[in-house]
Parts: C-alpha cells; sequence; structure tokens
C-alpha cells in the first residue's frame, strides 16, 4: 500500500491540481484506481505514465498526439528521465552562458574596450530579467502568504510545462500592443470583444495551472496596480486592464 496514493497526496507531491488529474482522467490518458464510493487511487503504474505524460507535453506533444503515443508503445521510462535531464541540463546551459557573457564584459571593461550595442543589449536583458523577477517575489510577499506564493510558483511551473514560454511572452506583448493601439474603443462594440476572445484564449492555459483561489488573487493583484507598478514593470498598462474588465462586464449584460 506504500506504493499507492491518493489524489490528495499525488497533488501535495507533485504540485498537480486534482483539476489537472482528473482532466488527464477524462481525455483517457489516466486510469486510477478507484474506490466503491469514487474515491481515486494512483499506483506506481499510473504515476510512471502521469510522468510520461508531462513529459511528452513539456516537449511540444498535443494531450492528443500523447495519446496515440501512450495507445501504440509508451516510450521507455529511462528515455523520458533522459528528456527530462536534457532540459535540466538546458536551463543550466542558458544559465551558465549568462554568466560567461557577464565575467567575459566585465573582462574587456577591464581592458578599458567598450562593449558594442549588441553585447549591451544581452546585458540589459539579463539584467532587467533578474530584477523583475526578484522585485515581482518582494511584491508578492506583501500581498499572498508563504502558502500561497508556494503555490503560486507551482502553477508557474506547470504552466511552462505546457507553453513555449519565449513564444508565449511573445503573444501577449503583441496583443497588449494591439489593446492600446485600439483605446478609447467602446466595451461592448463587436472590435473590443473580438480582443477579449484573444485576451481569454492567451489566459487559458495559466486558467487550466491555476486553481480557482489563484485566479481571484491574480486579478486582486493587477486591481492593485497603483501600488506595486513603480517597483515592477506590469505586462500591461492599468488602461488596458480597465478596458479588459469592462469588456468582460458588457459580455453580461
Amino acid at each position: 500500500m506504500d506504493d499507492i496514493l491518493d489524489i490528495s497526496d499525488v497533488c501535495r507531491r507533485t504540485g498537480l491540481t486534482s483539476r489537472a488529474l482528473r482532466f488527464y482522467e477524462a481525455r483517457g490518458l489516466l486510469q486510477p484506481l478507484r474506490t466503491g464510493k469514487g474515491r481515486r487511487f494512483y499506483d506506481a503504474a499510473q504515476l510512471e505514465r502521469l510522468h510520461r505524460i508531462l513529459m511528452m507535453k513539456r516537449a511540444g506533444f498535443t494531450l492528443s498526439q500523447i495519446a496515440l503515443v501512450l495507445g501504440r508503445m509508451p516510450p521507455p521510462l529511462a528515455e523520458i528521465i533522459d528528456a527530462q535531464i536534457a532540459v535540466l541540463e538546458a536551463q543550466r546551459a542558458e544559465v551558465s552562458n549568462a554568466i560567461r557573457l557577464m565575467r567575459a564584459a566585465r573582462l574587456r571593461i577591464a581592458d578599458g574596450a567598450r562593449l558594442d550595442s549588441g553585447e549591451l543589449c544581452h546585458l540589459i536583458r539579463i539584467g532587467e530579467n533578474d530584477m523583475q523577477a526578484e522585485a515581482m517575489k518582494q511584491v508578492a510577499a506583501r500581498y499572498l502568504t508563504d502558502e500561497d506564493q508556494a503555490r503560486w510558483s507551482a502553477a508557474k511551473d506547470r504552466l511552462r510545462q505546457t507553453v513555449d514560454e519565449d513564444a508565449y511572452q511573445a503573444d501577449w506583448a503583441e496583443l497588449v500592443d494591439r489593446i492600446e493601439a485600439a483605446l478609447p474603443l467602446d466595451p461592448a462594440s463587436g472590435r473590443a470583444q473580438a480582443l477579449l476572445a484573444d485576451w481569454r484564449r492567451l489566459l487559458a492555459p495559466f486558467n487550466a495551472v491555476a486553481d480557482d483561489r489563484l485566479r481571484e488573487q491574480t486579478r486582486a493583484l493587477y486591481d492593485r496596480m497603483d501600488e506595486w507598478s513603480a517597483e515592477v514593470t506590469p505586462p500591461f498598462s492599468k488602461d488596458v486592464w480597465t478596458f479588459i474588465k469592462a469588456a468582460e462586464a458588457a459580455v453580461t449584460i
């Protein structure tokens, strides 16, 4: 029985939500053991299958493609672990490369050389990403409990498993630019509702990994943007956020 976990244990140990586990089950990807009262339990075979599912998602497979792979000859666990190691190695290489570039820049400056525009832009990006991440942690600490921050971090990790982070951020930036260019705009207009539909489409991956509490906390955080926007650059302006809420309200009228 030590190798059999109920759904709450799986969620606690993996950081996944019960909603995600039930979603995979509904898609036919998982088949947990069920008691007479419907309580779900997961044995080692199901946990191994879950690991395969998540790693294939991180590799860019759709759920339909994952179902086809698992329905035929699922890849050996060793290959899945190798893929996970490759992802972690790539992340480590990225950090090491950033450190190497900064050290090289420091040596050139010490020798009296000037950095070119490409080098300067790269250093700005590295520094800005680090500074924004640290500042956001400090802001979050004012509004969220330690437990909520842990849940937020876990949700972000799950989000990274479902999207290409760079492409996802680029899509958000492009949409925000379109909204900014369209303002002022009647929130009930067809154009406004089309922009809202695009917003909801991009928000869907986050909603899929966040529970109701996290979604409410995220909205509350942006409602209080005036309190922290001087410390951390928000991904969109207050005007954009006000427009989105107005467009949402117009839907229900």
